[in-house]
Protein backbone atom coordinates (compact mmCIF):
# COMPACT_ATOMS: atom_id res chain seq x y z
CA UNK A 1 0.00 0.00 0.00
CA UNK A 2 1.31 3.12 -1.11
CA UNK A 3 1.22 6.42 1.08
CA UNK A 4 0.46 9.88 -0.43
CA UNK A 5 2.39 13.09 1.65
CA UNK A 6 -0.08 16.05 1.45
CA UNK A 7 2.04 19.20 1.54
CA UNK A 8 -0.43 22.00 0.42
CA UNK A 9 0.05 24.80 2.37
CA UNK A 10 3.39 23.79 3.44
CA UNK A 11 6.22 26.07 2.87
CA UNK A 12 9.77 25.62 2.06
CA UNK A 13 13.14 27.07 1.56
CA UNK A 14 15.88 24.99 -0.69
CA UNK A 15 19.44 26.77 -0.46
CA UNK A 16 22.04 25.21 -2.78
CA UNK A 17 20.44 24.17 -5.76
CA UNK A 18 22.73 24.43 -9.11
CA UNK A 19 20.98 22.58 -11.56
CA UNK A 20 18.64 19.79 -12.50
CA UNK A 21 21.48 17.49 -11.07
CA UNK A 22 22.01 18.94 -7.58
CA UNK A 23 20.47 16.85 -5.13
CA UNK A 24 18.78 19.78 -3.37
CA UNK A 25 16.60 19.75 -6.68
CA UNK A 26 15.66 16.02 -6.15
CA UNK A 27 14.49 17.33 -2.83
CA UNK A 28 12.79 20.19 -4.16
CA UNK A 29 10.56 18.45 -6.67
CA UNK A 30 9.39 15.97 -4.14
CA UNK A 31 8.26 18.68 -2.37
CA UNK A 32 6.45 20.50 -5.68
CA UNK A 33 4.52 17.24 -6.35
CA UNK A 34 3.01 17.02 -2.86
CA UNK A 35 2.01 20.52 -3.00
CA UNK A 36 4.29 22.48 -0.91
CA UNK A 37 5.35 26.06 -1.81
CA UNK A 38 8.86 26.34 -2.13
CA UNK A 39 11.32 29.12 -2.10
CA UNK A 40 15.04 28.96 -3.44
CA UNK A 41 18.22 30.70 -2.99
CA UNK A 42 21.39 29.86 -5.21
CA UNK A 43 24.30 31.44 -4.91
CA UNK A 44 25.45 33.90 -7.95
CA UNK A 45 23.85 35.14 -10.71
CA UNK A 46 25.36 32.78 -13.23
CA UNK A 47 22.79 30.54 -11.76
CA UNK A 48 19.58 32.28 -12.25
CA UNK A 49 19.05 31.35 -15.23
CA UNK A 50 18.84 27.32 -15.10
CA UNK A 51 16.58 27.57 -11.69
CA UNK A 52 14.47 29.97 -13.79
CA UNK A 53 14.12 27.65 -15.84
CA UNK A 54 12.97 23.98 -13.59
CA UNK A 55 10.83 26.47 -11.63
CA UNK A 56 8.88 28.20 -14.44
CA UNK A 57 6.15 25.33 -13.97
CA UNK A 58 5.51 25.30 -10.42
CA UNK A 59 3.08 27.58 -9.16
CA UNK A 60 3.98 29.23 -5.43
CA UNK A 61 8.01 29.07 -6.15
CA UNK A 62 10.12 32.35 -6.01
CA UNK A 63 13.87 32.26 -6.05
CA UNK A 64 16.75 34.79 -4.73
CA UNK A 65 20.55 34.76 -4.83
CA UNK A 66 21.97 34.67 -1.11
CA UNK A 67 25.78 33.73 -0.49
CA UNK A 68 25.25 31.78 2.95
CA UNK A 69 28.22 32.82 4.22
CA UNK A 70 27.26 36.79 3.77
CA UNK A 71 25.62 38.24 6.75
CA UNK A 72 23.59 40.64 5.17
CA UNK A 73 22.46 38.60 2.25
CA UNK A 74 21.29 35.82 4.70
CA UNK A 75 19.57 38.29 6.38
CA UNK A 76 17.51 39.37 3.48
CA UNK A 77 16.57 35.68 2.10
CA UNK A 78 14.31 34.97 5.34
CA UNK A 79 13.32 38.11 5.52
CA UNK A 80 11.95 37.28 2.18
CA UNK A 81 10.59 34.32 3.27
CA UNK A 82 8.89 36.04 5.74
CA UNK A 83 7.36 38.47 3.43
CA UNK A 84 6.16 35.25 1.03
CA UNK A 85 5.41 32.71 3.23
CA UNK A 86 5.06 34.31 6.89
CA UNK A 87 6.73 31.33 8.61
CA UNK A 88 8.68 28.17 7.40
CA UNK A 89 7.73 24.86 7.97
CA UNK A 90 10.95 22.76 6.24
CA UNK A 91 14.56 24.07 5.49
CA UNK A 92 17.13 22.39 3.39
CA UNK A 93 20.34 23.23 3.06
CA UNK A 94 22.44 21.56 0.13
CA UNK A 95 25.51 23.72 0.46
CA UNK A 96 29.20 22.44 -0.17
CA UNK A 97 32.46 23.71 -0.83
CA UNK A 98 36.03 23.12 -0.80
CA UNK A 99 38.98 24.87 -3.40
CA UNK A 100 39.85 21.92 -5.74
CA UNK A 101 43.44 22.52 -4.22
CA UNK A 102 42.47 21.23 -1.05
CA UNK A 103 41.46 17.74 -2.89
CA UNK A 104 43.84 17.06 -5.15
CA UNK A 105 46.94 16.86 -2.72
CA UNK A 106 47.54 15.37 0.64
CA UNK A 107 45.24 16.17 3.68
CA UNK A 108 48.67 16.98 5.29
CA UNK A 109 49.33 19.88 3.52
CA UNK A 110 45.43 21.50 3.84
CA UNK A 111 45.84 25.28 4.27
CA UNK A 112 44.38 27.22 6.61
CA UNK A 113 42.20 29.37 3.96
CA UNK A 114 41.17 25.99 2.62
CA UNK A 115 40.62 24.50 5.76
CA UNK A 116 38.29 27.78 6.78
CA UNK A 117 36.43 27.79 3.47
CA UNK A 118 35.31 23.66 3.67
CA UNK A 119 34.55 24.46 7.33
CA UNK A 120 32.24 27.78 7.19
CA UNK A 121 30.69 26.71 3.50
CA UNK A 122 29.91 23.17 3.90
CA UNK A 123 29.05 23.42 7.94
CA UNK A 124 28.58 26.43 9.55
CA UNK A 125 26.44 27.81 6.89
CA UNK A 126 23.86 24.77 8.33
CA UNK A 127 24.52 26.62 11.75
CA UNK A 128 23.98 30.22 10.24
CA UNK A 129 20.86 29.33 8.00
CA UNK A 130 18.81 27.84 11.36
CA UNK A 131 19.94 30.96 13.39
CA UNK A 132 18.45 32.92 10.78
CA UNK A 133 15.09 30.45 10.42
CA UNK A 134 14.51 30.12 13.81
CA UNK A 135 11.67 33.19 14.42
CA UNK A 136 10.20 31.82 11.48
CA UNK A 137 9.80 28.09 12.16
CA UNK A 138 6.58 26.74 13.08
CA UNK A 139 6.43 23.72 16.07
CA UNK A 140 7.45 20.51 14.57
CA UNK A 141 8.54 22.44 11.11
CA UNK A 142 11.86 20.19 9.95
CA UNK A 143 15.65 21.29 8.95
CA UNK A 144 17.64 18.89 6.71
CA UNK A 145 20.91 18.77 5.38
CA UNK A 146 23.40 16.73 3.05
CA UNK A 147 26.47 14.58 3.74
CA UNK A 148 28.55 12.44 2.73
CA UNK A 149 30.06 8.73 4.58
CA UNK A 150 33.88 10.28 3.94
CA UNK A 151 32.68 12.10 7.15
CA UNK A 152 33.50 8.34 9.27
CA UNK A 153 35.92 6.45 6.87
CA UNK A 154 38.50 8.13 4.57
CA UNK A 155 37.54 8.48 0.73
CA UNK A 156 41.16 9.08 -1.09
CA UNK A 157 40.69 13.39 -2.56
CA UNK A 158 37.98 13.71 -0.34
CA UNK A 159 40.57 15.26 2.07
CA UNK A 160 38.65 18.27 4.59
CA UNK A 161 35.40 18.24 2.88
CA UNK A 162 35.32 14.76 4.92
CA UNK A 163 36.04 17.29 7.86
CA UNK A 164 33.83 19.53 6.84
CA UNK A 165 31.16 16.28 6.38
CA UNK A 166 32.31 15.44 10.10
CA UNK A 167 31.65 19.11 11.08
CA UNK A 168 28.56 19.00 9.67
CA UNK A 169 26.92 15.97 11.03
CA UNK A 170 27.93 17.45 14.77
CA UNK A 171 26.13 20.59 14.51
CA UNK A 172 22.95 18.75 13.46
CA UNK A 173 23.30 16.73 17.19
CA UNK A 174 23.81 19.76 18.33
CA UNK A 175 20.86 22.24 16.81
CA UNK A 176 18.20 19.07 17.23
CA UNK A 177 19.20 19.52 20.81
CA UNK A 178 18.40 23.13 20.49
CA UNK A 179 15.35 23.11 18.98
CA UNK A 180 13.85 20.27 20.66
CA UNK A 181 11.86 22.07 23.10
CA UNK A 182 9.92 23.17 20.01
CA UNK A 183 10.39 19.95 18.29
CA UNK A 184 11.59 21.56 15.22
CA UNK A 185 13.54 18.31 13.61
CA UNK A 186 17.27 18.73 12.71
CA UNK A 187 18.34 15.80 10.59
CA UNK A 188 21.21 14.99 7.66
CA UNK A 189 21.33 12.87 4.19
CA UNK A 190 24.23 10.69 3.89
CA UNK A 191 23.44 9.87 -0.02
CA UNK A 192 26.05 7.50 -1.66
CA UNK A 193 27.90 8.21 -4.81
CA UNK A 194 25.89 10.60 -7.13
CA UNK A 195 26.92 12.23 -10.14
CA UNK A 196 26.38 15.93 -8.91
CA UNK A 197 28.15 19.09 -9.93
CA UNK A 198 29.53 19.43 -6.69
CA UNK A 199 31.21 15.72 -7.49
CA UNK A 200 33.14 16.74 -10.21
CA UNK A 201 35.63 18.47 -8.28
CA UNK A 202 36.63 15.11 -6.53
CA UNK A 203 39.61 14.45 -8.81
CA UNK A 204 39.21 10.72 -9.15
CA UNK A 205 35.40 10.80 -8.89
CA UNK A 206 34.25 8.33 -12.58
CA UNK A 207 36.29 5.79 -10.24
CA UNK A 208 34.56 5.98 -7.12
CA UNK A 209 31.28 5.71 -8.60
CA UNK A 210 31.68 2.75 -10.50
CA UNK A 211 33.52 1.44 -7.29
CA UNK A 212 31.00 2.40 -5.08
CA UNK A 213 28.09 0.70 -7.55
CA UNK A 214 30.12 -2.67 -7.49
CA UNK A 215 30.33 -2.77 -3.89
CA UNK A 216 26.95 -1.55 -2.44
CA UNK A 217 24.56 -4.29 -1.10
CA UNK A 218 22.38 -3.65 -4.05
CA UNK A 219 25.00 -3.85 -6.70
CA UNK A 220 23.94 -0.38 -7.53
CA UNK A 221 24.63 3.28 -6.72
CA UNK A 222 21.52 4.79 -5.13
CA UNK A 223 19.65 7.59 -7.40
CA UNK A 224 18.73 11.42 -6.27
CA UNK A 225 14.85 10.03 -6.46
CA UNK A 226 15.69 7.89 -3.55
CA UNK A 227 17.63 10.87 -1.73
CA UNK A 228 14.71 13.10 -2.71
CA UNK A 229 12.02 10.63 -1.50
CA UNK A 230 14.26 9.86 2.20
CA UNK A 231 14.01 13.38 2.89
CA UNK A 232 9.88 14.11 2.12
CA UNK A 233 10.09 11.60 4.76
CA UNK A 234 11.94 13.35 6.90
CA UNK A 235 10.44 16.70 6.11
CA UNK A 236 6.66 15.69 6.84
CA UNK A 237 4.94 14.52 9.51
CA UNK A 238 5.61 10.93 8.84
CA UNK A 239 9.34 11.65 10.31
CA UNK A 240 7.70 13.08 13.71
CA UNK A 241 10.39 11.26 16.12
CA UNK A 242 13.57 11.55 14.23
CA UNK A 243 15.93 14.08 15.10
CA UNK A 244 19.83 14.57 15.23
CA UNK A 245 20.30 11.71 13.16
CA UNK A 246 22.55 11.14 10.39
CA UNK A 247 20.31 9.13 7.80
CA UNK A 248 21.60 6.64 4.97
CA UNK A 249 20.58 6.53 1.23
CA UNK A 250 23.31 4.90 -0.38
CA UNK A 251 21.93 1.49 -1.31
CA UNK A 252 23.62 -0.53 1.04
CA UNK A 253 27.60 0.72 0.13
CA UNK A 254 28.29 2.02 3.85
CA UNK A 255 27.38 -1.16 5.73
CA UNK A 256 29.57 -3.74 2.84
CA UNK A 257 33.37 -4.11 3.04
CA UNK A 258 35.31 -2.90 0.03
CA UNK A 259 36.00 -5.49 -2.54
CA UNK A 260 37.75 -4.10 -5.53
Amino acid sequence: MSVSVDLSGKTALVMGVANSRSLGWAIAEQLLKAGAKVGFSYQGERLRGELEKLTAGYEGTWIQQADATNEEEMTALFARVGQEFGQLDMLVHSIAFAPRTAMEGRFLDTTPEDWNTALTVSAYTLVSAARHAEPLLSPGSSIISLTYHASQQVVPKYNVMGVAKAALEAATRYLAADFGEREIRVNTISAGPMRTIAARSIPGFGGLYDKGARNAAFGRNATPEEVGKLALFLLSDLGTGVTGQTMYVDAGLSIMTVKE
